[in-house]
């Protein structure tokens, strides 16, 4: 299931989502252009390593990625989801409220990973709060979703509700699996940083103040 747009309406330019999306890609085309070992390096000096943490890792982490296909992925995501939580909650707040998305997520991981000794990288829990905001604010939005099964592909209108609580059911059982104590096992797929930063999200965006400009959905 992968998202492709959404019914909910915007008023203002997403400055502040194209300036993250850039700035992921510019480091991302900078990954791309060293040789393995300095890019290892990288990874390790400005991702969050549970066991010996940095704090600034926990806002370094965010613009790092380890492939194409995580910087595409997560930067759609951004994309279809970060314009109506930039617009409802204005460029300065909103870039306030993704940091500090990223942030929290980079905690839950440490706080569930703690005698990890590998480093987790990517915009994914920050974006996992942009989702948990968007779930909240525009629940009854109707996601245009594109459905690959095999050979059958097909579109279909999805409430974005039930489209972010499916994401977020994923997130976490994947966690709470015996095989989710294991990154390794389990892809490197930071789960519980993908849940910590949905609920911070969601927890934010009910408490800071918002321009109130989204439209209601029947």
């Amino acid at each position: 299931m992968i998202p492709l747009r959404s019914s909910e309406r915007t008023y203002s330019t997403a400055t502040v989502t194209i300036v993250l999306i850039l700035a992921n890609v510019l480091v991302f085309l900078y990954e791309l252009m060293l040789p393995d070992y300095a890019l290892n390096q990288l990874i390790v000096a400005y991702g969050v390593v549970p066991y010996r943490l940095h704090l600034y890792s926990l806002f370094t982490s965010m613009f790092i990625h380890g492939g194409f296909l995580h910087i595409l992925g997560n930067m759609w995501f951004l994309w279809i989801f970060g314009k109506g939580i930039e617009d409802l909650l204005g460029h300065a707040k909103y870039l306030f409220f993704y940091l500090a998305c990223g942030v929290a997520a980079g905690i839950v991981y440490v706080l569930t990973n703690a005698d990890s000794g590998v480093p987790t990288v990517g915009a994914s829990g920050a974006i996992a709060g942009v989702m948990g905001a968007y779930l909240i604010k525009f629940p009854r939005a109707r996601i245009v979703t594109l459905i690959l099964i095999f050979f059958f592909i097909t579109t279909i209108d999805v409430p974005a509700a039930l489209l972010l609580l499916y994401w977020f059911a994923i997130q976490f059982f994947n966690g709470i699996a015996p095989v989710g104590y294991s990154q390794i096992s389990n892809g490197n797929v930071a789960w519980f940083a993908h849940v910590g930063g949905f609920l911070a999200g969601m927890g934010l965006i009910s408490i800071l103040p918002t321009r109130q400009r989204y439209r209601t959905w029947y």
